[in-house]
């Protein structure tokens, strides 16, 4: 019986059949595309947030040189941020098991002795520990994010930010270094060794992966480490069916989150997602929402008939329109989805009430209307002020809501009134509204 090293630094203790460079390099370029995805969806939920606008959207990092990339996010197609966010969170999930399969695939050259035989090699190590401390961090974050258990210090919104930025900027060196040969590899596989039938890791992969050590070295590449185990254990898979086994697992995570993006039924089988199952009820206001009335601290008192006030500022002064005074406006209707940074989103619901295009003309906006401040009555949780752009301002499906689906609407949905923008993320729409300041933030 061989003896196995007791230190993870010597070759001869990591025994898996299954470690080698064909493996690593199918993960790595699985990774390469959708973690590129990931990252401009990313940028792309950031510049939705407009963080530049006001100081109170600041929640989100984007001043400095890192917010070189930031542009008024626009108001159509309506299912734009739906689009986007989903594609995000659902495909940061679906790829949990490749990035642990990836870092389980190359664990023996983070322990590889010496840790630097050049400086070249030092900084790639560096790079390395960036990369590897960088994607469990963002997908930590994001996936704790997502479930509403957010336990990290400190904001969810910079730390995710500026940890994202340290994470690609690493994975892009480690792409320039790794990505060529790995494709290499992938191909010859494929084209040579690749086409004869499968046989037990220990005989035929592990020869294939000696001639492509050989290939390479021949084609003068330096591979860091032997991923290939020198006294592999008896194998219980094949390289193929481990990938399946990955490949199933991220299937099965896809299966059981995309549905709270897709909404209607299809979100009855969103069993891991914190919006997944039915409706929370029946009725024109049965849909999903992030925060109930009584979490967000609102008195009952403070919203009806006779003691709210909608207090409009602008250019010619203030206005206070109780909801006698909104019904006399015109109003209008818009067919607008909720949508959610944490992925989730609702179907399209019908919401009426005055346009606030038409609220900014009150206090002296008769033309272009500005960007507009939007305070809430609710004591507990985040953005309870959000700033909007006068180009969504001036969309005259953005409105100032009072009804949903033909109902007033429930306190849940931000009775007495509630912002409703196309393609905003829905903490923008912000519910129980109690102030609107236009002009200059």
């Amino acid at each position: 019986m061989r003896d196995r090293p007791s230190l993870p630094t010597s070759p001869r203790f990591w025994r898996s059949p299954l470690r080698g460079p064909w493996f690593t390099s199918v993960l790595g370029l699985v990774l390469l595309v959708g973690v590129t995805v990931l990252f401009v969806t990313g940028l792309l939920s950031y510049a939705a947030y407009n963080p530049g606008l006001s100081p109170v959207n600041d929640t989100t990092p984007g001043k400095g040189v890192l917010g070189f990339y930031l542009f008024p996010w626009p108001t159509g197609p309506v299912w734009l941020y739906r689009f986007t966010q989903g594609l995000h969170v659902t495909l940061g999930v679906t790829l949990v098991p490749v990035l642990l399969a990836k870092l389980w695939s190359v664990v023996p050259r983070l322990f590889a002795l010496p840790p630097a035989r050049s400086l070249a090699h030092a900084l790639e190590r560096i790079s390395l520990l960036l990369l590897v401390g960088g994607g469990l961090f963002e997908f930590t974050t994001g996936v704790l994010n997502v479930q509403l258990e957010y336990v990290f210090p400190g904001s969810f919104y910079p730390l995710h930010f500026y940890g994202a930025w340290v994470f690609f900027a690493a994975f892009l060196a480690h792409v320039a270094l790794k990505a060529p040969a790995a494709v290499r590899t992938v191909r010859r596989r494929r084209t040579g060794a690749g086409a004869a039938q499968e046989q037990p890791v220990h005989a035929r992969d592990v020869r294939e992966e000696g001639a492509l050590r050989g290939a390479a070295r021949e084609e003068g590449v330096r591979e860091e480490g032997d991923l290939v185990a020198p006294l592999p254990d008896p194998p219980t898979v094949s390289r193929r069916g481990a990938l399946a086994l990955v490949g199933g697992g991220s299937l099965l995570l896809f299966l059981t989150t995309v549905g709270q993006s897709l909404g209607g039924p299809f979100r009855r089988t969103a069993l891991l997602a914190p919006h997944g199952g039915p409706d929370p009820a029946g009725g024109p206001n049965g849909f999903q929402i992030n925060k109930t009335a009584a979490y967000a601290g609102i008195d009952p008192a403070e919203t009806g008939e006779d003691a709210w006030r909608l207090v409009v500022t602008g250019r010619t002064g203030t206005v206070r329109l109780d909801r006698a005074r909104l019904l006399r406006m015109p109003l209008h209707s818009s067919s607008l989805p909720i949508a959610c940074v944490e992925g989730w989103s609702t179907a399209d619901q019908w919401w009426r009430g005055v346009r606030l295009r038409d609220l900014a003309a009150l206090v002296g906006y008769d033309g272009d209307p500005p960007d507009v401040l939007v305070e809430s009555l609710q004591r507990h949780g985040a953005f309870r002020r959000a700033a909007l752009r006068a180009n969504q301002v001036a969309d005259g499906r953005s409105l100032l809501a009072l009804f949903v689906n033909g109902e007033e609407l429930s306190p849940d949905h931000g009775h007495p009134a509630r912002i409703i923008v196309p393609a905003a993320p829905g903490v923008l729409n912000t519910k129980w509204v109690a102030r609107l300041t236009f002009g200059d933030l």
